[in-house]
């Protein structure tokens, strides 16, 4: 869920359950780059003008504390917004305001 636009942060939420858990119980790890490629995209295709379009070019995500129950919160920013390419910092949180997870988009304008 997209929770908040600001002029420099899109943030949006995501339930830890049975869908974003893997099978130890924990946050799976993918479901935290889904997250943070889903923010990185959408912040990047709001920056775009008419037909463009933003597609992934490379991620990559540091797992720094694991989750059980309860809800992630990603806070999207832009490292680099330039006329072909967008490099989107994304930081996950826990419900107690810790960080899980730390992840770098880099996207293209085409």
């Amino acid at each position: 869920v997209f929770s908040a636009v600001e002029e420099q942060t899109l943030t949006g939420t995501m339930p830890v359950d049975a869908r974003t858990r893997q099978p130890f119980g924990l946050l799976h790890g993918g479901a935290s780059a889904v997250l943070a490629e889903t923010l990185g995209s959408m912040a990047g295709y709001l920056c775009t003008e008419g037909e463009q379009q933003v597609v992934g070019l490379e991620i990559n995500a540091n797992h720094l504390r694991a989750t059980r129950e309860g809800e992630v919160r990603g806070v999207c920013r832009a490292v680099h917004v330039g006329r072909r390419h967008q490099v989107w910092q994304i930081e996950i949180f826990d419900d107690k305001n810790r960080l899980c997870c730390t992840s770098r988009l880099t996207t293209a304008v085409i």
